[in-house]
């Protein structure tokens, strides 16, 4: 096989590389070629990039979607005599899907130190207990690849530099890793998740919620907020909710300061019942113009007073309701937002005063 030509059709790969980082996926382009025979050219049967993300398919890499598409154009799983183009060395994973295909050559760029499996983790392609073999051929157009995978990563955390919520020095926030046991219960949910720091009475906290709403909303209907007990946080609500969404209601169900995922105040003397009412009736004038309507639990009843009161200019309900006691969730869910003694101010000053 020629340079130039192995050149060329890395170029391509490259090519989908860098669709893959223009749609925020990793930068992996893969071609797949069968090559001409008794002077007929080379055949392109497919080119692909990476998207698992999109597609929210673990096994989409590059070279998974190129296999894949090549199969079906060719009405064959067995790609006999082909050669595919990778701008990575390939993991586990898909070398072992390139031997299934009986791709007869690949060809990649640059090295894989983590996950790959042409020597540089685990040895699948040229594993001698295999009952395929494939020839193999690392470092075509290896520094652009690197290059471009490089770049993709400096960007991203670039992003997360300038995307960074700061903390204030006298608040604590729980890691978003301690959550995960909820979210199994409702996976689908955590794309509802919102946060803000605007706000004059947040001062800079970090207030988060859930926005749940049908798939055509309509701008007069009321929204529902459900305001959550001094010993719970937003999956209080959780069984509720479920049946507000299913009947079509756009439901907001935030976390309090002190609690849940939201910023939570060192000190016990933060929590006051104005300043907690002044935080959500300056938030809800930023989320909507509909009326509303307040749902709390008999302790919180006061406070969805105080912040009907303060949005005089509004239409405002408030129901008092105890929500069910959540299914599905493990029991330990009401402690997951506290890891430690810090983060309990809130509860630990419960019942708030009034004021300050």
């Amino acid at each position: 096989m020629s340079d130039n030509r192995d050149a060329r059709y890395m170029a391509l790969a490259l090519a989908q590389a860098r669709e893959a980082a223009a749609a925020g996926e990793v930068p992996v382009g893969a071609v797949l070629v069968r090559p001409g025979r008794g002077g007929a050219p080379d055949e392109v049967l497919a080119q692909a990039y990476n998207q698992p993300i999109a597609s929210h398919d673990p096994t989409a890499h590059a070279e998974i979607v190129a296999l894949r598409a090549a199969a079906a154009a060719v009405g064959n799983y067995r790609l006999d005599g082909c050669e595919l183009y990778v701008t990575l060395e390939p993991c586990a994973m898909c070398a072992q899907a390139l031997l299934h295909a009986r791709i007869a050559r690949v060809v990649y760029g640059a090295r894989e130190p983590k996950t790959g499996a042409d020597g540089s983790v685990v040895n699948v392609l040229r594993h001698p207990a295999l009952n395929h073999h494939t020839a193999v051929e690392g470092g075509t157009e290896a520094e652009a690849c690197a290059a471009l995978m490089q770049a993709f990563f400096a960007e991203q955390r670039a992003r997360a530099r300038r995307e960074a919520v700061p903390l204030r020095d006298d608040a604590l926030r729980t890691p978003e890793s301690a959550f995960e046991p909820v979210w199994a219960a409702e996976p689908d949910w955590r794309q509802a998740q919102r946060w803000t720091q605007s706000g004059t009475v947040l001062d800079g906290l970090r207030l988060h919620w859930l926005d749940l709403a049908p798939a055509a909303p309509s701008p007069e209907a009321p929204v529902t907020v459900a305001l959550h007990g001094p010993n719970g946080w937003w999956p209080e609500w959780l069984d509720w909710a479920k049946a507000q969404v299913a009947d079509g209601q756009r439901l907001l169900l935030p976390d309090l300061i002190g609690f849940g995922l939201s910023d939570k105040p060192k000190k016990a003397r933060w929590h006051t019942l104005a300043r907690h009412a002044e935080v959500l009736a300056e938030w809800l004038q930023q989320q909507t113009t509909a009326p509303l309507r307040l749902v709390a639990p008999p302790a919180m009843e006061a406070l969805a007073q105080a912040i009907a009161q303060r949005l005089p200019c509004r239409p405002v309900g408030v129901l008092v309701q105890q929500p069910p006691e959540p299914t599905g969730l493990p029991a330990e869910w009401r402690e997951l937002p506290y890891p430690d003694a810090g983060h309990h101010a809130a509860r630990k000053a419960w019942p708030w005063p009034e004021r300050g």
